[in-house]
């Protein structure tokens, strides 16, 4: 009696192979899953990071005759002596006053740390660039965006950037996965694919677009 109370409440190997099948099964519905909306809240928080940033350029922009950063002395406040030099942080580094933090600089999705205080920003604590022609009065220049930028499949590196118009720009997979964001001067966030950058990248306006890499 005991012998075969002990076989009925046992699994055959047939049933634990089923049972470790349909785990198996799940983990590989559910991991995939899990990825996606981890990326997705990485690029919620990522537009996010942009919006701040245009709004405290526009609040910036509000006590400074209605310029950017970039387009202001150093003297006041702003970064024009630095348009040449590529560093990005520069000109985020003169909206510390509107910014609440050097984090929202990071985007959740890169490798990079934020500094410690805007004092001692650089631009290995910067996730977007900025560019350098953006202006209030000309809405759909690029202000700042992901920074795995790249043109003709060439990822671009840290620096000054001039990109003509219709120039074959995209985004590399390294933040993510071949989409990215763009602040544009009117304070609004785009999320695009490498299409829709290079439909935009000849709307400002401009001849160029001048970007600064971190």
């Amino acid at each position: 009696m005991r012998t075969d109370r002990q076989k009925s409440v046992a699994f055959t190997l047939i049933e634990l192979l089923v049972t470790f099948g349909m785990i198996a099964l799940l983990a590989a519905l559910l991991v995939p899953a899990l990825g996606r909306a981890k990326e997705k809240s990485r690029r919620i928080s990522c537009t996010c990071n942009l919006k701040q940033t245009g709004l405290s350029s526009r609040l910036f922009a509000n006590d400074h005759a209605d310029l950017f950063p970039m387009g202001v002395s150093t003297n006041q406040g702003g970064s024009i002596e630095f348009l040449n030099s590529g560093e990005a942080f520069r000109h985020f580094r003169a909206l510390s006053n509107q910014l609440s933090t050097t984090r929202v600089l990071v985007c959740p999705a890169d490798t990079r740390k934020p500094a410690l205080a805007f004092s001692v920003l650089s631009n290995t604590n910067v996730s977007y660039f900025l560019g350098l022609d953006a202006d209030e009065t000309m809405p759909q220049l690029w202000l700042a965006g992901d920074r795995n930028l790249a043109t003709n499949g060439v990822p671009l590196l840290t620096g000054l950037v001039q990109l003509t118009p219709g120039a074959a720009v995209g985004w590399t997979r390294a933040l993510h996965r071949g989409v990215g964001n763009v602040a544009l001067s009117d304070g609004s966030v785009q999320g695009m694919t490498t299409a829709g950058l290079q439909a935009i990248s000849g709307m400002g306006g401009t001849v160029t677009n001048r970007l600064a890499i971190p």
